[in-house]
């Protein structure tokens, strides 16, 4: 029986060949030169569009903090019409894209999402600010804050992780290794980054800017 089915399939084999006039063996990895699919890179998509476009677009549109928080008095959704943009369009996550002048207060590189926490200028209110210094990042703030990036333009939500995984691979490198953190403490600083509405009393920056003065 196994031999009946192998001399079939050679002679199928042989008649496929027969009617094309040739076999054409592609090499694992160069599928797509055939198939028209390339296989999804997230780092150099972003990389791609980082510089160009993603920094224009979050530098022209960050509101200064400190108004934004004077204006929301302690209800951070209540603004989102003016400033906010939501993950899913008019659903989901609400983001804020935010810039300010700050003096770090304490800087937490123990655990792996670390992050500094500063005072910012102007303001004397309640609310705990935070900016991430990494290596580890927590949400997805600056991808979902960006118009230029939308999730049907992805194959899937794997892909479209992998998106907000190297905007923080970039965030890290470009911004937070060039930064002695060691010595940060109580120095002035400027920032424009984004942050999740997640609770009312603390909000966690992801910096796309950031220079010690």
């Amino acid at each position: 029986m196994k031999k009946r089915f192998l001399v079939l399939l050679m002679a199928t084999a042989l008649l496929v060949s027969s009617m094309t006039g040739c076999m054409k063996i592609i090499k694992i990895g160069e599928e797509g030169k055939y198939t028209g699919e390339v296989e999804f890179n997230a780092g150099d998509d972003v990389a791609g569009i980082w510089d160009s476009a993603a920094l224009p677009e979050l530098t022209e549109k960050a509101v200064d903090l400190t108004t934004l928080l004077t204006e929301a008095n302690g209800e951070l959704k209540s603004v989102a019409d003016k400033y906010g943009k939501y993950s899913m369009g008019t659903s989901g996550e609400l983001n804020y894209t935010v810039k300010g002048t700050a003096t770090v207060k304490e800087v937490n590189t123990e655990k792996k999402a670390g992050y500094m926490v500063v005072t910012l200028d102007g303001y004397t209110g309640p609310i705990i600010i935070e900016l991430q210094i990494g290596t580890v990042f927590k949400g997805s703030a600056v991808r979902d804050s960006l118009k230029i990036i939308k999730f049907e333009d992805y194959k899937n939500q794997v892909d479209y992780a992998a998106v907000s995984q190297s905007i923080h691979q970039i965030i890290q490198t470009s911004i937070i290794d060039k930064i002695d953190l060691a010595s940060i403490t109580g120095k002035q600083i400027e920032f424009t980054g984004c942050f999740t509405v997640d609770k009312e009393d603390m909000i966690l920056i992801t910096p796309v800017v950031l220079t010690v003065k």
